[in-house]
Order: structure tokens, then sequence, then C-alpha cells
């Protein structure tokens, strides 16, 4: 196994496929035993409130579900920013994973959840490897490892997170964002 890249962004290459276009997932966990994430640019349509009414008013805009990739579709998973709280210090509801964030349990009621939360967002499904399966993708140049900033996960602008992603960082990698889907246009 490779360095551990929990906490990073996975900013999708040409080589990962239809699935993950474009896609920049934040890691969530990520050892031995395999890594999970989100898919932090995949807004759905559908409202907060068609799963979790209780929920809806507290989101972070825009207010939708996202996408967060193909496992477990039939589950949802909080992700909030909680800032100025460390992990043995978690508000209640909250489980809290690195740099002041984590998830919350969509089950505890929304009203003493929220007053400790700074953003929050709901994702159906989420992205998992199994064992070695991530690092082995990592090597082949399927992800891109970049750190994280504080806004990446709650982003406005979730259309344009993959290219702004890229373009902070202070390498040719920025350039990958010039790369067009037909080669032969160039």
């Amino acid at each position: 196994m490779s360095a551990t890249v929990t906490g990073d962004l996975l900013v999708a290459t040409p080589l990962t496929g239809d699935a993950f276009e474009r896609a920049v997932i934040l890691v969530l966990h990520h050892d031995a035993d395999g890594a999970h994430g989100v898919v932090l640019n995949d807004p759905m349509e559908a409202q907060v409130d068609a799963v979790l009414p209780q929920w809806q008013e507290f989101v972070t805009a825009p207010g939708v579900l996202f996408r967060g990739g193909p496992v477990g579709s039939d589950t949802a998973m909080g992700l909030v920013s909680v800032p100025g709280h460390e992990p043995g210090d978690a508000p209640l509801g909250t489980q809290l994973l690195f740099g002041g964030l984590g998830l919350v349990d969509l089950d505890a009621p929304a009203p003493l959840v929220v007053p400790e939360l700074g953003a929050f967002r709901i994702f159906v499904g989420y992205s998992g490897w199994g064992a070695g399966q991530l690092d082995s993708e990592i090597r082949h140049g399927a992800w891109y490892v970049v750190p994280r900033e504080p806004r990446d996960p709650f982003h406005d602008d979730t259309d344009d997170l993959w290219r702004e992603v890229l373009l902070r960082q202070r390498s040719s990698l920025s350039l990958v964002t010039t790369y067009t889907d037909n080669p032969e246009l160039n």
C-alpha cells in the first residue's frame, strides 16, 4: 500500500472512464483494507426534502442531494464542516474525521445537531475500493491525488470544481485542464 490519501482529493484523469469523468472525490478513509469517499461535484436534481425533509433547510446551497458514487445508492451520508472541534470533541450527532470535517447522524434530530455545523451536504451512495484497488489505480494514472482546501467539499460552483482544483496546482498538472475529449480538434 502506498501512503494513505485520507483527507485528500482524487481528481479524475481521462483513464477513469465515463463513470467518474471529471470527478473530484474527497477520500474519507483509506487503509490496507480499502478506501471510500464521495464525489463532490455531482449534484442531483432531487431536493433533500424528497428523502430527508427535516434536513432541507439546513443543507448548504444548492440544497440538492449529491451523488457520492456508484456504491450503496440506497444509502445517504451527511458530510459536515464543524469548525473549531477536534475528533475527541465532536458535537452531538457527528463523527469528526479530519480537518474539521465529519459525518452527521441523519437519524439525529436536526435542531440538536445544526447549531454546531458550518456547512452540510447530503450524498447518496459513495465511491469505494477494495484492498489495494485504489493504490493500483493511482499507480496506473487513473487519479491525480491533490491536497484538499477547506472550501472544496462545499464549493458553490460544482460544475467548475474539477478545473479549479487542477488550476491551483503549482505544477504542470494545471495544464490538464486544457485537454479535450476530442484530441483531433486540437
